[in-house]
Formats: C-alpha cells, structure tokens, sequence
C-alpha cells in the first residue's frame, strides 16, 4: 500500500533567514535532548538546513558594508559553532573542528 503524505512540500527554497531559524530549532532541541541518537539526527538536519542556507546567502543582494550582510554572516557562523560544540560534547572531535573551520570562513 502506497502511504499519501499529508502535509503539504512548501513551494521553493527557503530563504536565508528560514533555513537559519529551522537551523536554530533543531540544534535548540539537540542541545535539549538526554539521547544522543536523536542528537545526533537533529544535527545532521541542522547541517542540511544550513546547507540550504548557504544556498540562499548566494542570492543576497547586500554588500559587505551592509550591517544586514554581516547579521547574516555572524549567524551563519554562530550556528557552525553550534553545531561544532553538539557534536565535540557527543564525542565527535574531527566533524566538531569541521565544522568550527566553516565557522571562521563565516564570522
């Protein structure tokens, strides 16, 4: 039996500040939760949200002197750094160095 989803796929990309907040939500219950599989899952989405994020700074028509482009940048790399702490506190030192050198590309 074929299952029918329910909820409906938003229509296009998220923008920079959407794939960020859904970034921030997942490592806000990532830092909540007591297990560390489901840990580690809301990590691996954090990074994929942030993976879209990334796709969408690209369309930011601001310019570096622009105190909204750096915001945008600065949180970018806040959520790395997140990201980076998760995964060193769940025993993950390599892809926690990982991603803190993103981070630094970013702040």
């Amino acid at each position: 039996m074929l299952s029918r989803r329910i909820v409906p796929v938003p229509k296009g990309a998220l923008s920079l500040q959407q794939a960020l907040d859904v970034c921030n939500i997942y490592l806000e219950n990532a830092y909540r939760t007591t297990d560390q599989i489901i840990a580690l899952v809301l990590c691996h989405d954090a990074e994929v949200a942030l993976s879209q994020a990334k796709s969408a700074s690209k369309k930011i028509t601001s310019h570096p002197g622009d105190g909204e482009y750096h915001a945008l940048r600065n949180a970018m790399a806040s959520a790395y750094i997140d990201l980076g702490k998760l995964l060193e506190s769940q025993g993950y030192q390599g892809e926690a160095q990982e991603f803190y050198k993103k981070a630094e590309k970013w702040g």
